[in-house]
């Protein structure tokens, strides 16, 4: 069973990144992306889309960090403190 789910793993990453290769192999034109004040960054689309992507990957992240963050926080208040691990004297038989 962990066979099977570490090699269904592998062929989702698999189509994944062919499908990202195939996608930027077909969108190779340029592509204008207008800010303010007349700036604009030209591009090929597949960089575009790709970059777009990234940042909302970050924004989310950035989004979910203070929620994390407080919950591992009352996780670690809740918990008690480890005590040591119990240890046995040997002796030397003397």
């Amino acid at each position: 069973m962990k066979r099977l789910l570490w090699l269904l793993q592998w062929l989702l990453k698999a189509t994944i990144f062919f499908t990202l290769f195939a996608f930027a192999l077909n969108n190779q034109q340029e592509t204008r992306v207008n800010f303010f004040f007349s700036t604009y960054w030209s591009a090929p689309t597949v960089l575009v889309v790709l970059s777009a992507f990234t940042l909302g990957v970050v924004v989310g992240v950035l989004g979910m960090v203070p929620r994390w963050w407080r919950e591992r926080q009352a996780v670690k208040k809740n918990t008690p403190p480890a005590s040591p691990a119990p240890t046995s004297e040997v002796t030397d038989g003397a």
